[in-house]
């Protein structure tokens, strides 16, 4: 099949790179966006948004012509989740990686502090604990020195969907800061936080306990994770 890795905030292609050798070794193809913006540290970020990001996934999606699998980490969820909203009968699943949906209104995170049209790294002290389990300080250090501003737009931009159909996309939820007990106690409440995961009519939940950044400190056991999930994954005729 052909996989579609899409970067959280800071991240491009190349953060997947210690995440995708099972895949690749299973015979599925990869292929790890760098989406505009985040092509270098001095790229022009001015008027780059959410739709900008979710629009280059979807050409991404329309230049197969099977179905895809769509994996998005952190800010890359709603990402993918515009895409699916997009293109409903392109999608096979949606991998949601410590990250979900974003429903109609939302946005990603418009508490991070901007800098112009940019969004640097905020210093650690800026995340919650839980989003630094297993990040120690050589991941910490290679993370700040990798890390490209991400376009204000990105984070602030409200989500826009149209079609109903990507509640019939299944997804894959594989949770890191919080385990999927909470997930599915927060549904049952009907948290806001999980309005829209909780319209997805076929989800699974997968725990891999770490930090906010997996692809880093539990490179090769998410990716088993995102293998096992795509094989449970069946493309219609």
């Amino acid at each position: 099949m052909d996989i579609i890795l899409v970067p959280g905030f800071w991240l491009d292609a190349s953060s997947w790179s210690e995440v995708t050798p099972p895949l690749v070794a299973a015979g599925h193809r990869v292929h790890p966006l760098t989406l505009p913006g985040l092509e270098s540290a001095d790229a022009p970020r001015a008027g780059i948004g959410l739709r900008t990001h979710i629009d280059a996934v979807v050409a991404a999606v329309d230049s197969f012509d099977t179905p895809v699998v769509l994996v998005g980490h952190s800010g890359g969820g709603a990402i993918i989740h515009g895409a699916a909203d997009a293109r409903p009968d392109r999608v096979a699943r949606a991998i949601y990686v410590d990250s979900g949906p974003l429903g109609e209104g939302g946005v990603i995170n418009d508490e991070l502090p901007a800098d112009g049209d940019n969004l640097a790294l905020p210093p650690w002290e800026f995340f919650d604990d839980k989003d630094l389990v297993g990040l120690n300080e050589d991941l910490r250090a290679a993370f700040r020195a990798r890390a490209i501003p991400e376009p204000k737009g990105v984070a602030y931009d409200q989500q826009r969907l149209g079609d109903e159909r990507r509640y019939d996309v299944p997804a894959t939820v594989i949770a890191c800061e919080f385990p999927t007990s909470l997930l599915r106690e927060w549904i049952a409440a009907g948290h806001p936080f999980v309005a829209e995961l909780a319209r997805v009519r076929d989800v699974e939940y997968v725990d891999l306990p770490t930090g906010h950044w997996p692809q880093f400190t539990r490179p090769a056991d998410l990716g088993a994770a995102i293998l096992a999930a795509v094989d449970r994954t069946s493309i219609a005729p």
